[in-house]
């Protein structure tokens, strides 16, 4: 299933996305969290929607968001750390999350190295709590696609840790829809791509990441509990702009895109704002 989140005449739903068709369904509200908590699938109602008709919301907003930092050996060379020798895992606030087609804003007298991350959102179907790697994708709720935008100055410079830059107000794009375990065979199977104003900047695989889905679950499953509805985000291939050289930075105007096979496209403009 593709289940997606949507507003069509001032009502917030939830649907599954076939093609270019919405079938909503028949559940009471437009919590995608509280539905995986309850453990439930709901059926298709009679409604019907085109997709070209709607606006797309962010499908969850989890209870917490797990980021892992330097999942990739050559994003961890680019940036001129060591590769890390157990999962390096940060925090990011739910209340960055913003839908494709949202515009990524900051105030430029808080901000003005804002970097890109295109990444796998692994969103968690049941409480997981020292779970097994063996067993630990059956603990997958679904798919989605996260750009986990970054203060490089806040982050690096200013402050001694890495929240404030990766959990400003719209930092964290996510969508269009997630896609439910059973529709992906291999999570480790598939090509991140980050484009900005169309250049490829980011083209990676999944397959390389240094800790996959089945390790992050596990570890951190042995050191807090996750939750229905929480989301993993699994770490940026290289390509980032804090590693070019020169180094490259979002800027006004600019477009992100991250697509990710079998899921999908979530693109956002930048907005530089003052006050």
């Amino acid at each position: 299933m593709r289940l997606i989140t949507f507003t069509h005449n001032g009502r917030t739903r939830i649907g599954e996305l076939v093609g270019e068709t919405i079938h909503v369904l028949a559940w009471v509200d437009s919590n995608v969290r509280q539905m995986i908590r309850r453990g439930v699938t709901p059926s298709r109602s009679y409604e019907r929607f085109a997709l070209a008709d709607v606006k797309v919301e962010a499908p969850l907003v989890p209870g917490k968001i797990v980021a892992i930092g330097k999942n990739y050996l050559e994003h961890a060379k680019e940036t001129g750390s060591a590769p890390p020798s157990a999962p390096l895992i940060f925090a990011k606030f739910p209340s960055a999350i913003i839908a494709t087609g949202e515009a990524i804003t900051w105030n430029s007298e808080i901000c003005n190295e804002v970097d890109w991350e295109g990444e796998l959102g692994v969103v968690i179907g049941k409480e997981a709590r020292n779970v097994s790697e063996d067993d630990a994708l059956n603990y997958v709720y679904g798919y989605t696609i996260a750009n986990d935008v970054s203060a490089r100055d806040l982050q690096l410079k200013k402050d001694a840790q890495w929240t404030r830059g990766k959990s400003l107000d719209t930092f964290c794009p996510l969508g269009p829809v997630i896609v439910t375990r059973d529709e992906i065979a291999d999570p480790q199977a598939l090509t991140i791509t980050t484009t900005v104003n169309g250049e490829v900047m980011q083209q990676d695989t999944t397959a390389n990441m240094m800790f996959n889905i089945r390790a992050l679950i596990s570890y951190c499953s042995k050191n807090f509990t996750l939750e229905p509805g929480d989301l993993i985000l699994t770490g940026t291939p290289s390509g980032v702009g804090l590693g070019r050289n020169p180094q490259v930075f979002l800027k006004d105007g600019d477009v992100v895109k991250v697509t990710i096979d079998s899921i999908g496209e979530i693109s956002n403009p930048c907005k530089v704002i003052s006050e």
